[in-house]
């Protein structure tokens, strides 16, 4: 198979990239990598070559409502766990609350960011 380029960065809209930029670090283990003059665009990085996460400042932004409302998500990160109950804590800790909705919450947990992007811990493992 063949590709046109490697994936290089996923970036997630938010209200203010600076307030946002703790908890992804946190939560995914990242440093910041770069950042614009304004701060309105942070690039976050891991200690191993891979894809970056970039926080994009969206002057009118609007937090998605999941799993139904007026603005639908777009996408969300899927992070793998090994215990759901201590990770959904631990992401709580840090300024993660979970949604409402919980559709199979023995195999994953839907959890919202401090500006409510949705993103998911889960169990659930390719075989």
């Amino acid at each position: 198979m063949t590709r046109v380029a490697p994936l290089a960065s996923i970036s997630i809209d938010c209200p203010q990239p600076s307030a946002l930029a703790p908890f992804y670090c946190q939560l995914l283990g990242l440093q910041q990598a770069f950042a614009s003059p304004d701060k309105g665009v942070i690039s976050l990085a891991g200690p191993e070559p891979g894809p970056v996460v970039t926080l994009m400042k969206v002057s009118h932004y609007q937090a998605p409502e999941w799993p139904e409302g007026p603005q639908l998500q777009q996408m969300h990160l899927d992070l793998a766990s090994e215990d759901l109950d201590q990770d959904v804590a631990a992401a709580i800790a840090i300024g993660a609350r979970q949604a409402d909705h919980q559709p199979s919450p023995d195999q994953w947990r839907v959890m919202l960011d401090p500006v409510g992007h949705p993103f998911c811990l889960s169990v659930v493992r390719a075989d």
